[in-house]
């Protein structure tokens, strides 16, 4: 039983690196952010639709060093 938990948590840590290797967590680290920094500002915070397509237009338009 040790030695499976010890397993499940290997994988989660493997998942979490993966994520934030890859960045799968960009989102939650925007929101996290935006409510740390800006708790008043007017503006609600994006969507997670909308964040993701914003980032893409925006590395669209400033190119930087990417793998694709």
């Amino acid at each position: 039983m040790r030695a499976l938990e010890g397993a499940r948590q290997a994988g989660h840590r493997l998942a979490w690196y993966v994520h934030g290797l890859v960045g799968q967590d960009a989102y939650d680290k925007y929101v996290a952010h935006m409510r740390a920094t800006h708790p008043d500002d007017p503006r609600p915070v994006m969507t997670e639709r909308a964040f993701w397509r914003d980032r893409s237009d925006r590395q669209d338009a400033n190119p930087q060093g990417r793998c694709c």
